[in-house]
């Protein structure tokens, strides 16, 4: 499969941390300090919003909040596709299937089906929805079209993924793992259009990694005012314990080190996990500078954040990358390209 183009989309509404800060300590019954000390040690600057920060306070039940996911997440989604097809110089009329990746909303029909109709899709183009990958949704959908091109090579491909995490604010949940997600998470859409035969940065090789009797480290649970953020203290240790094992064994298979990986394209899920994964891999100090700045810049967009870190990623002319995201499961995508 060659990635022949990526392009991310955020909502006009963008905001610095620290008004972000004050708009929920107005919303919520959080301890204002703690919430403080959380958002200023999350290592995000600013953050694109699906909403104005004034309009948060409507948002009272989840089949609103739903009803505004559905809305602005066609609209983004439409100019993600729009822009990738451009980028690659393909026509809508050329995309033969079409995987739609989202964990913060639900549409029936799907996001995909209406999609499909607004940007000008055959009626006969294959759909799968995707829902529940989280944050490894991005490098999942990738493997899957990567799995699909290697049996129609002549097709051309295309991932989308949505997310707008920040209409899933819970006002009475005052639980840490509710402050560390109001410190993180943007909202943004993008989209990949891939190809078996052609041009851009070539999947050698993927794999997927699920880790049994994880599913309390990271997740959902659904309640009257939907989805409320699971989180647990944990889960950079278990990253820490298992993660550097895995993609050395990974790599292991294709005759490669992370030392010879020229380039990292890697989700920014936190401080805590990229220096995790920094310090365990012994990367060079510039390894992780595009996940820095994404998650600095942006947040952490959810399944949205690695293909924006793949977008902005510059990386070595004929040499081996990683790119890589976690998720809910809990699980790891793994993605071995050519650049």
């Amino acid at each position: 499969m060659h990635i022949s183009a990526v392009q991310t989309v955020l909502p006009d509404h963008r905001y610095a941390q620290v008004e972000i800060t004050e708009a929920f300590s107005r919303l919520t019954d959080c301890d204002e300090e703690l919430l403080r000390r959380f958002h200023a040690a999350a290592g995000v600057e600013g953050r694109n919003l699906a909403l104005p920060l004034a309009d948060y306070t409507k948002l009272d039940s989840f089949a609103r909040a739903n009803d505004i996911y559905l809305e602005t997440a066609l609209d983004l989604t439409e100019q993600a596709v729009k822009g990738a097809l451009n980028k690659a110089g393909v026509r809508p009329e050329r995309v033969d299937h079409l995987v739609l990746c989202s964990t913060t909303g639900i549409a029936t029909p799907s996001l995909d089906a209406r999609l499909a109709q607004r940007v000008g899709l055959r009626p006969d183009v294959k759909r799968v929805p995707v829902f529940g990958l989280g944050c490894a949704a991005g490098a999942s959908g990738l493997s899957r079209l990567h799995d699909y091109l290697r049996g129609w090579p002549d097709h051309v491909a295309m991932l989308v993924c949505v997310e707008l995490c920040s209409l899933t604010i819970q006002r009475d949940d005052t639980s840490i793992a509710n402050l560390v997600a109001s410190a993180l998470f943007g909202d943004g859409a993008a989209a990949v259009v891939a190809t078996g035969r052609g041009q851009g940065h070539e999947v050698v090789a993927t794999r997927s990694r699920l880790y049994p009797d994880t599913e309390h480290l990271m997740g959902w649970e659904v309640g009257p005012h939907g989805f409320r953020i699971v989180l647990d203290p944990d889960l950079t240790t278990f990253v820490e314990q298992v993660l550097a094992g895995d993609i050395k064994a990974f790599l292991a298979d294709y005759g490669l080190t992370p030392g010879q990986v020229a380039t990292w394209v890697c989700h920014p899920g936190g401080p805590k996990i990229i220096e995790t994964l920094g310090r365990t891999l012994d990367l060079p100090p510039k390894a992780l500078d595009v996940t820095w700045r994404s998650l600095r810049e942006h947040g952490n967009l959810s399944s949205v954040s690695v293909l924006h870190v793949l977008q902005e990623t510059r990386g070595r002319p004929d040499a081996p990358a990683v790119l890589l995201a976690l998720g809910p499961g809990f699980s790891a995508e793994l993605l071995l390209l050519h650049w």
